[in-house]
């Protein structure tokens, strides 16, 4: 049974969190001045608050429980202390912008409010004068505050929805070619296909009674299985591809969202280079990104692309941690066994190696020969 890792805060908000906590300095000098019990207490509803801080971080159905409390903390600091702990509403007005719920939203600002400008009645004595016109502006700041977290909070959800959207739609634009795609091989070859096996059929029992109606037969079924090679080309032909320009564009994307810059080197329109030699290459690019951004721990990725009269290669290297030693160039993890499979059907190869930089490198090699030329002059 694996043991759930201890954070102090969620791990994807990085080292944000720790920096708001230096303003406990703050109440902490505020109180310096007390003695005994008093003392005692003001420490402990510091450290409370710091737990109040913390817990908003990870709370769901707690969530106005902790904020209530971190509210009151603030209200005893600030009366029974020193009105300068007011300040310490600024952790909560970051809170007060993760309110999703308008209604619970504007009950947590009325509340806050009141949190904020109530204490003053208490303290006036202590704060007339130029201490009210220097806590004014940051008393303006701390209300204004939660509505920019909301709208910055409910623009990131939006953009989370919106991925989340679009690649739903790839999905069911994936779902819709392949159901096409079994349609069109149902309607163009299934009966091509039924055709030949009879024919093959009426070939194997005509062969010793009828040697000549035999030959016949076996010169239709070559007939029509170069009509099904027509058929099949016609549809490959139709299919969507997807070029390397378009996945390197794609691929950008998927680095830089993983905080990975990316540099590409040469030509990626690959003019001259068949659709099936770039749907394939551009299927070990996108591989190949997806295994940098799980695998590398990378912060920069190069890919060099580069043609001549005899190959296609796609050479792609990142700064990351690289192979361990040489037995990790086996292909059958990370989706290269998958990789060379498909090499394997236009001639392709792959090598993995360690980066000049320390990082993985990666070779794609596809060589610029298409057998199926003089088939398809003849079909």
């Amino acid at each position: 049974m694996t043991r759930k890792r201890f954070h102090l805060f969620p791990s994807r908000l990085g080292f944000y969190p720790f920096i708001w906590l230096v303003y406990i300095i703050l109440p902490i000098f505020n109180i310096r001045s007390e003695t005994g019990v008093k003392l005692f207490l003001g420490y402990a509803l510091i450290a409370l608050f710091v737990v109040t801080y913390r817990q908003l971080y990870w709370a769901t159905s707690t969530f106005s429980t902790w904020l209530g409390i971190q509210m009151l903390i603030i209200v005893i600091m600030s009366v029974f202390y020193n009105p300068y702990n007011l300040y310490m509403g600024f952790f909560t007005a970051n809170f007060i912008g993760y309110f999703t719920e308008k209604r619970r939203f504007n009950i947590a600002m009325i509340v806050f409010a009141a949190v904020e400008l109530l204490p003053l009645v208490f303290v006036w004595d202590q704060i007339k004068g130029p201490a009210l016109i220097f806590m004014l502006p940051f008393l303006i700041i701390m209300m204004i505050s939660p509505f920019g977290i909301r709208s910055m909070n409910q623009r990131q959800n939006l953009e989370k929805e919106l991925d989340q959207a679009n690649a739903q739609i790839k999905e069911l634009i994936k779902r819709e070619e392949r159901m096409r795609i079994a349609r069109d091989l149902h309607d163009t070859l299934g009966h091509t296909l039924s055709l030949i096996t009879l024919k093959s059929q009426l070939v194997e029992k005509l062969a010793l009674k009828d040697p000549q109606r035999a030959q016949f037969e076996a010169g239709e079924i070559q007939r029509t299985s170069r009509a099904a090679l027509r058929q099949v080309r016609e549809l490959v032909s139709d299919m969507r591809a997807i070029t390397v320009a378009e996945e390197l564009a794609g691929a950008g994307e998927i680095l830089k969202s993983a905080d990975i810059a990316l540099e590409v080197e040469g030509d990626a329109n690959l003019e001259g280079v068949s659709d099936l030699t770039q749907n394939i290459l551009s299927l070990c690019i996108k591989e190949a990104m997806t295994n940098i951004v799980k695998h590398s721990q990378a912060e920069h990725c190069l890919i060099r692309i580069g043609v001549t009269d005899a190959d296609v290669r796609v050479d792609i290297e990142d700064d990351g941690v690289g192979l361990k030693h040489e037995g990790d160039e086996s292909l059958q993890g990370n989706g290269l066994k998958g990789m060379a499979e498909r090499l394997s059907l236009i001639e392709g190869s792959l090598r993995l190696s360690p980066g000049k930089k320390g990082g993985t490198r990666l070779l794609v090699t596809v060589p610029l020969i298409v057998k199926e030329r003089k088939e398809g002059e003849t079909a």
